[in-house]
Parts: C-alpha cells; structure tokens; sequence
C-alpha cells in the first residue's frame, strides 16, 4: 500500500461537505451519465455491497458512495415473460393493443388547420 499520509473517508453522495461537492462537480461536471464509468463495486463484510467513485482531495481520499439499483432477476424475468403488460393493464385499464375505432384522434382532418403561413409557401 502507498503511503500519502492522506485519510480515506467514505461518505455517500448526499451528504457530501461544500468542498468535497465542488471536487465533484469539477471532476464530473456532466452528471450522472459521467461517472458511470468509474462505478465500482465495493463488498461490505455482511455480504451485501455497495457503488462508488473516488474523488481526491489535497489532504484526503473520498469514496463518495451511489446508490444504485440493480436489475432483480425476477423483476427481469417477469419482464420477459411480459407479466409487467399485464399489470399495467390492470393498472391504467387499458392495453398497449388497442385496436378499436376509438383509437384515432377526434380532429384526424389536419387539413383544417391551415394558416396563411401555408398559402405564401404555394
């Protein structure tokens, strides 16, 4: 292990102190879709884990923790098996294969929309 002389914290991103936010703001100024890259998967000694970047600092080390929500295999597997319509169906009362009369607008006639910004163009 290298010697820096400088503390290790973790701390999770909602309550990260001003300057720790402004360093990582700075080293992703884009968001979220910027660090995603530099997730890492860290385990806890109860055999759960947890997501983190690293933002360095000139006196200390964070691991600036992010919650993450991972796919369930269940969830996913319902997903496949289209389950996840179904309750959306249920839900809203409709389904996603609507194919009555009703489904067209009530002004389906774009003709009558015309203004004289379509006349100059003739």
């Amino acid at each position: 292990m290298i010697q820096d002389g400088k503390k290790r914290h973790v701390v999770s991103y909602e309550n990260m102190n001003p300057e720790l936010a402004a360093a990582f703001a700075e080293k992703y100024p884009g968001g979220f879709n910027d660090y995603l890259a530099d997730l890492t998967k860290y385990p806890k000694p109860d055999g759960t884990s947890f997501y983190a970047v690293t933002i360095e600092l000139t006196d200390a080390i964070y691991l600036v923790k992010i919650k993450v929500d991972v796919d369930d295999a269940e969830d996913l597997e319902r997903w496949l098996e289209g389950e996840e319509d179904a309750e959306v169906e249920s839900v809203a009362g409709v389904t996603s294969d609507d194919s009555s009369d009703n489904a067209t607008l009530p002004d389906d006639n774009i003709s009558q929309y015309g203004g004289s910004d379509d006349d100059s163009a003739e």
